[in-house]
C-alpha cells in the first residue's frame, strides 16, 4: 500500500512527550486497520530522535513521526514556539469537500490531497486555518485541526467521525474526559457560539470566521 501514517507530537522539557500514549495508540490502531507493520517501534524511535540538548531548560520541540508501508520509521524534530494565550485564528470555509464514507479520513495518513487543495484556496495572509465540509454540507475539520463549538455551556460540540474526519488525539481526549460531545454541525451553527480549532501539538485555539 502506497501510504504512510503520521503522528505530530509536542515534547516539553519538564513533561516529556505530550499525550504520548494516545499518539502511540492511534498509530497502532491505524497500522492494524491499514495492514502496516512496525508501529511497535514508534516509542523507541521517538526517544532515539531526541537531540542531546533535549534536557530540562531547553525549549519545547515539534516532533513528526512517519511510519512507512515497509515498516520504516522516520522522526523529524524542530523547535516549537507555543501560540500566545489570546491568539485568535482567522478561519475560512473551503469549497473542497470531504467524502464522509471514506474510511481513510479517520486515520492521519500521507494522503492529504483534499487538505492541500483546501488550504490552497486562501492565502495565509487571509486565514490561518481552512475548514472543510462533507458532501452533505456538514462541517468536518480543518486542514490541520479538529473543530469545536462552544454554545454557552462548558461542553464543546465537535463533528462526529461519521461526518468524515480524523480521529484527532486532542479531540479524543476531550470526548473521553467529558469536555466535548459529538454533534453534527453545519456552517450556520458557527454564528451561534464560540469557535475553537485545535490539535495535540497546539491545544485549543480560538477561531473567527474571516
Amino acid at each position: 500500500m502506497d501510504i504512510s501514517l503520521i503522528e505530530t507530537l509536542r515534547w516539553e522539557p519538564d513533561a516529556g512527550f505530550v499525550r504520548l500514549e494516545r499518539h502511540l495508540a492511534r498509530l497502532a490502531g491505524s497500522a492494524a486497520a491499514l495492514g502496516l507493520s512496525g508501529a511497535e517501534g514508534a516509542q523507541d524511535a521517538l526517544i532515539a530522535a531526541l537531540p542531546p540538548s533535549a534536557l530540562p531548560g531547553i525549549s519545547p520541540l515539534r516532533i513528526r513521526l512517519e511510519l512507512f508501508a515497509d515498516g520504516r520509521i522516520d522522526v523529524q524534530t524542530a523547535p516549537f514556539t507555543p501560540l500566545a494565550p489570546d491568539t485568535t485564528w482567522r478561519l475560512k470555509i473551503a469549497t473542497t469537500r470531504l467524502a464522509s464514507a471514506d474510511p481513510l479520513l479517520r486515520h492521519k495518513t500521507s494522503r492529504r490531497a483534499a487538505y492541500t487543495a483546501a488550504r490552497a484556496e486562501f492565502p495565509t495572509t487571509e486565514a490561518e486555518e481552512v475548514i472543510l465540509l462533507n458532501e452533505r454540507g456538514e462541517l468536518c475539520e480543518g486542514t490541520i485541526t479538529s473543530l469545536f463549538l462552544e454554545e454557552g455551556s462548558s461542553i464543546l460540540k465537535t463533528p462526529p467521525l461519521s461526518s468524515g474526519l480524523l480521529a484527532g488525539v486532542l479531540r479524543q481526549e476531550l470526548l473521553e474526559t467529558g469536555k466535548a460531545v459529538e454533534r453534527a454541525l453545519r456552517p450556520e451553527d458557527l454564528a451561534h457560539g464560540t469557535i475553537f480549532v485545535g490539535n495535540s501539538l497546539r491545544g485549543l485555539i480560538r477561531g473567527s470566521l474571516a
